[in-house]
């Protein structure tokens, strides 16, 4: 049932969906039926893929490849000759009235040594084919490299929007599909499709000129019904493989999705139903699949009846000549030998064309990925940031994702060198756009950001992002060793300086504790670690990054009070001497930065700052007046104002906690934490 050559059937999972924006995907089913041609953009995927196919600048890997040009003719040739010399073999071993028996040993030689070369058979691959083969691996293999990396840093260079919208089991799929097709395809048309095409072409003009014109008929529209039934009835069938492709991405989105929120399936007890679910996408797959199979098999039953019927008319017409003694015996074996060494590439065209097929198919998502338009990108003029005190100006901004709901409007605050700054808020308010802002993991609509003087969207991103460090309320980890993660703040960083910042984190000697020490390996996402540690790790890989901004996105905000006050000291640290943006949940950890600002629905409704406060007179009161002066600046404002009301609801959330636990009363752990 299946077609000779067709992959084994984990192959058919590989094939690619029709192309669909990640950030837009949607299963329509009936889409697939308006899908046009695979061919119709295949000369722009040709080009988008050809600089990956002739390995430029490298003179050896082109070498490779001619190499394999020159072994691809060689073997055309030698196709020739393996029926020509047992034409010769059988003319010379037959008895006629003017021909005794002779003893062709030259002929059954060279057609040994032409059968070593061209394989087959018992043989197994020939000699050209296998040393071939040999040296294409580093042809393939640079290929592949070149378009994988291409790819992983194209998605890297995608904006956090992008990321953040995307389906990140379907494109891997896609990655994993677009490099596996265009090896497919280079093959396939290399060496598959252009040999087959000569080798119908050298047949037509030899049996024209050395048999009878009426051979070359013969052949030649043999192959050309062949051809026109596989494009057809293949071009036919192509809805059903895209229907399949898209019912196995979401098979396969599913499985991925079900097994990402493992946690959270076991939270609610639903493993029977995740598996219906899973089980019903399979049943919707295999319904497409089989009609993908079916029409295959369809599509190999015409190509049977065209090959039999063209071989049915040549062996009559050959065998007829014989018997007018036009052509010998040899003549006959020369004909039969030629057509079957010619239709076994040939029955393998149908294949070789649906895999070339497949193949476009294939990299369809691929090619939109790579054309996916990179939001942030550096300008020709940028230069590096230089950061001499680490001054952060918000001037004017104003950000939305859709123009009827702004997300910042007029935002507009300076943090002077070594100030810190606490953003507060409720929810929605805008809080941490304010810190991917700063990263320009957006670009701004409005207004203008700059550190030092300088407009970040003017600096390179890499220059603005090593002078920024980062701890966020949900860290995430790589699932490697705690050595790796702490170093991934500075990648060229010695052992000593990573103990180091571990040991100013405060869990270094935590780390010692744990039976593999730095080697132990930290779990999907680091869940091998509790909360507290995780942090740390962050607070760690900052303070080996040693930057001159500190942004705390909620730090501490998961975590419970004992670990909160633990970490805070090691936060203190990260963020001594240098200027520090803190979005904080709990207003009790930033009562003591040298401003407040309070945002609500993306506009500063309330600030809290020292700035009036004279320096020299600063410096010779307490810290706790300072403190003060902004906290209580704010609650100064009353029920109405949202820090007072904010400030209010934690403290009574606090105390019926406190009373609940039989602690302390809200008064006492308010002076606890000025304290």
């Amino acid at each position: 049932m299946r077609a000779p050559g067709l992959p084994p059937t984990g192959y058919a999972l590989m094939i690619n969906s029709q192309p669909v924006p990640v950030d837009n995907y949607q299963e329509d089913e009936d889409s697939t039926a308006n899908q046009p041609s695979t061919w119709a953009s295949a000369w722009k995927k040709i080009k988008t893929v050809w600089p990956y196919v002739w390995p430029r600048g490298h003179y050896i890997m082109q070498f490779r490849v001619l190499i394999c040009i020159m072994l691809l003719v060689a073997g055309r040739v030698v196709n020739v000759f393996v029926p020509v010399l047992n034409k010769l073999i059988i003319d010379a071993l037959t008895v006629t009235k003017s021909h005794d028996v002779e003893f062709p040993w030259q002929y059954i030689l060279l057609s040994i040594g032409c059968k070593l070369m061209q394989g087959g058979g018992f043989g197994g691959l020939g000699f050209l084919t296998n040393f071939r083969s040999f040296l294409w691996i580093r042809v393939q293999q640079f290929t592949t490299k070149g378009i994988m990396v291409r790819l992983f840093a194209h998605l890297h260079g995608l904006s956090l929007q992008w990321h953040l919208n995307r389906k990140t089991g379907e494109v891997l799929r896609i990655m994993d599909r677009g490099t596996t097709s265009i090896n497919s395809l280079l093959s396939y048309v290399v060496f598959n499709i252009f040999p087959t095409i000569a080798d119908i072409a050298i047949a037509i003009v030899y049996f024209v000129t050395a048999f009878n014109p009426w051979f070359g008929v013969i052949i030649f529209c043999a192959m050309t019904l062949y051809l026109i039934a596989t494009i057809y009835i293949t071009e036919w069938r192509t809805k059903f493989r895209r229907d399949m492709n898209l019912k196995d991405n979401k098979m396969k989105q599913k499985a991925v999705d079900s097994l990402l929120n493992f946690e959270t399936v076991k939270y609610y007890s639903n493993e029977e139903f995740e598996v219906e679910r899973y089980d019903e996408a399979i049943k919707d797959y295999q319904v497409s699949e089989w009609k993908s199979v079916a029409t295959l098999s369809l599509l190999n039953t015409a190509q049977n009846i065209i090959v039999n019927s063209g071989m049915l008319v040549g062996c009559l017409l050959c065998a007829w000549f014989v018997h007018q003694s036009k052509l010998t015996v040899g003549d006959y074996v020369l004909f039969t030998t030629y057509i079957m060494q010619l239709y076994t590439p040939l029955n393998f065209f149908g294949t070789y064309y649906r895999m070339i097929q497949q193949a476009f198919i294939d990299m369809e998502n691929m090619i939109d990925l790579l054309e996916e338009k990179l939001e942030i990108t550096d300008r020709d003029d940028s230069m590096k940031l230089a950061v001499s005190q680490g001054r952060v100006e918000f001037d004017q901004v104003s950000f939305y994702y859709n123009i009827e709901k702004p997300i910042l409007s007029n935002v507009s605050f300076r943090v002077e060198p070594g100030q810190t700054l606490a953003l507060v808020g409720p929810s929605g308010a805008g809080k941490s756009t304010i810190i991917r802002l700063l990263f320009r993991f957006y670009e701004v609509q409005e207004g203008s950001i700059k550190i030092d003087g300088q407009d970040i969207t003017e600096v390179t991103q890499s220059s603005l992002r090593k002078a920024i460090g980062v701890v966020p309320q949900d860290t995430v980890l790589f699932n490697n060793k705690i050595m790796y993660n702490v170093r991934y703040g500075k990648i060229d960083s010695t052992d000593d300086e990573v103990y180091n910042a571990a040991d100013a984190a405060d869990i270094h000697a935590r780390i010692q504790t744990f039976p593999e020490g730095y080697d132990t390996i930290v779990g999907e996402r680091g869940l091998k670690l509790s909360g507290g540690e995780k942090q740390r790790v962050a607070i760690a890989r900052t303070i080996l990054k040693a930057p001159a901004v500190v942004l705390l996105d909620e730090a501490t905000s998961a975590l419970d009070t004992k670990t909160e006050r633990n970490i805070q000291a090691s936060l203190a640290l990260v963020c001594q001497n240098r200027t520090t943006i803190i979005v904080a949940h709990r207003l009790s950890t930033i009562i003591h930065a040298d401003q407040i600002l309070v945002l609500q629905n993306g506009v500063i409704v309330e600030r809290g700052s020292c700035a009036h406060v004279n320096k020299d007179l600063a410096t010779q009161v307490s810290y706790f007046l300072v403190t003060r002066n902004r906290h209580e600046e704010l609650l100064e404002l009353g029920e109405a104002g949202v820090y007072h009301s904010m400030w209010t609801q934690q403290l009574k959330a606090q105390e019926e906690a406190s009373n609940g636990e039989g602690g302390t009363s809200s008064s006492e752990s308010y002076t606890e934490k000025m304290d």
